[in-house]
């Protein structure tokens, strides 16, 4: 009796030491994939008259290519979890509604973090953002590198760039940005 409540008391504790053990193997993972994600792209500082930075990257409407782009290009550098990319939504909406037939749109995601604040951005964040806030115009593809957001990124989110057919920044800002303003902007733009 005495060796079965024995080998039943350093099976339990075999059991929960295990159970310790995948616990924190656990969580040293997840700590460390945040930490990871964390890393926040660099912020390139660019000015109106400056050449704008190639990319291409997979999007919701095929590759785009700056490069090989004809139109001016409104460029979008937004975070899912950024409160003022989201509400900047309504405002990108009405102006591809606008401007579509003359002007190319390409959203970037440009943070490591998702959509909760503490986990890793993933493609599941971006529809979740997409679908959420009823996104109309182009989104790349999550770029887990951030090359995009490296070349653009102002110092805050939305960092909004407009790019001439001479493939010069027209215009760039961050931060939310009103209707009028761009629009002003993207009406002058050859």
């Amino acid at each position: 009796m005495k060796d079965r409540r024995f080998v039943t008391i350093a099976i339990i504790s075999a059991l929960i030491i295990v159970a310790i053990i995948v616990w924190s193997v656990v969580v040293s993972r997840q700590s460390q994939r945040v930490q990871n994600a964390s890393i926040a792209p660099s912020i390139n500082p660019l000015s109106v008259g400056s050449t704008a930075p190639q990319f291409r990257i997979p999007s919701t409407s095929g590759m785009f290519d700056l490069d090989a782009e004809k139109r001016p290009v409104l460029v979008e550098i937004f975070a899912s979890w950024c409160p003022h990319c989201q509400h900047e939504t309504v405002v990108m909406n009405q102006l591809y509604s606008a401007f579509k037939s003359r002007v190319a749109f390409i959203a970037v995601p440009g943070s490591p973090m998702g959509m909760d604040g503490s986990s890793p951005e993933s493609e599941s964040d971006l529809l979740q953002f997409m679908t959420r806030f009823h996104v109309q115009y182009p989104v790349a593809v999550f770029d887990p590198s951030l090359t995009a957001a490296n070349l653009y990124l102002q110092g805050g989110y939305p960092t909004i760039a407009i790019v001439g057919t001479d493939k010069k920044i027209a215009y760039i800002d961050s931060g939310e940005v009103p209707y009028a303003t761009l629009a002003g902007k993207l009406q002058q733009i050859r």
